[in-house]
């Protein structure tokens, strides 16, 4: 069992609109510590616009999103971002940066010294001790998301953001690594927040799945639950894609 679990997340009535359309659109959700959540929907659903109010990378035009019953928005942005790790797609690596300074970031902005924290982490994620004097451009990428996952956790965040991390890789690449975020996840305590497109994805490592459509969130179920028809037609027009995938290889197997 874990030693900890990450905070409690909380979207009250969250809206956010730009110029006259809503982004996201009074979204109420609930999650509690340690689960794992997916945010899933078509492209322009709200599903980043909503993950970024958690660390204010944007602001909400109207509601509030809590961390541990704590408004984020009180004190300053940089405070509440130590307690957040935050992967992205592009995965933001500075170039000019070995992986260690990589890795290294957050501790040096919070002027903590780094110490063995790098090595550390570079084991976390399961890569070689020897990248530590790379640069970026010298890993491949599924190696690059990992030090952006290895960067994420260095200043041992109890709530992980995660917006499209694996969307650029290969498929392998991409079901081996989310594998081991999600086992990251349980391993660490961690209350971690997914935008993915990939229903299967969702589906298959997380714990609730969150649907999103013109900025409101219209579907919250269990991937249970959802395969089992629960979440309305839009959840189920998502799912329908895996499952017809699912059912045509097992015909093929079976030819």
């Amino acid at each position: 069992m874990p030693a900890r679990t990450g905070p409690a997340l909380a979207f009250e009535g969250v809206t956010k609109r730009y110029g006259g359309a809503a982004a996201v659109d009074d979204v109420a959700v609930r999650i509690a510590p340690g689960e794992f959540v997916a945010l899933v929907g078509a492209s322009g659903s709200g599903k980043s616009t909503l993950l970024k109010t958690a660390n204010r990378l944007v602001v909400p035009d109207a509601g509030r999103v809590l961390l541990d019953g704590a408004d984020v928005a009180e004190g300053p942005a940089w405070r509440l971002r130590r307690r957040i790790g935050y992967v992205f797609q592009n995965v933001g690596l500075f170039p000019h940066l070995t992986v260690a300074e990589n890795v290294a970031m957050p501790l040096r902005l919070a002027g903590v010294p780094a110490g063995d924290r790098v090595a550390a982490m570079l084991d976390l994620v399961e890569l070689p001790r020897a990248l530590a004097t790379r640069m970026p451009a010298e890993l491949s990428g599924g190696q690059r998301q990992r030090v952006g996952v290895a960067r994420a956790l260095a200043s041992e965040p109890g709530l992980l953001l995660m917006d499209e991390p694996f969307g650029a890789l290969d498929p392998v690449t991409r079901e081996t690594l989310a594998s081991a975020v999600r086992s990251l996840h349980d391993r660490l305590g961690l209350t971690t927040v997914m935008v993915t497109h990939d229903m299967a994805e969702a589906l298959l490592h997380a714990t609730r799945v969150l649907v999103m459509q013109s900025g409101r969130a219209i579907a919250d179920e269990t991937p249970a639950a959802l395969l089992a028809g629960a979440g309305g037609a839009a959840a189920q027009a998502l799912v329908a894609v895996p499952r017809a995938q699912a059912e045509r290889l097992a015909a093929m197997a079976g030819a």
